[in-house]
């Protein structure tokens, strides 16, 4: 059961298909296309909760940021120490 609001409203549901340790689940959801993005270039000590509060004012928004750089999540740890000097982009908080 999702929230009315969640992110993940509209994603598609799958079922497994013979496989006894594969469990009914959701697909990938869509993601938008990013627009009004801001560069980060990240420092040591940086982490996705921070940035967006940063950037968000809410420390819970960080999946924005994932979002638009997939390739920070490294086997489950956000933020591996060897991004620092990366770019990162940061999605414009929604409005509205």
């Amino acid at each position: 059961m999702l929230l009315k609001k969640s992110r993940y409203t509209g994603a598609r549901a799958f079922e497994p298909q013979g496989d006894p340790g594969t469990f009914p689940g959701l697909r990938a959801r869509r993601i938008e296309p990013l627009e009004g993005v801001i560069e980060h270039t990240v420092t040591d000590g940086d982490r996705l909760d921070h940035l967006a509060h940063h950037y968000y004012n809410d420390n819970g928004q960080w999946w924005r940021i994932v979002d638009a750089n997939p390739e920070l999540l490294d086997g489950g740890r956000l933020m591996h120490p060897d991004w620092v000097g990366e770019v990162i982009l940061i999605p414009a908080a929604k409005r509205g």
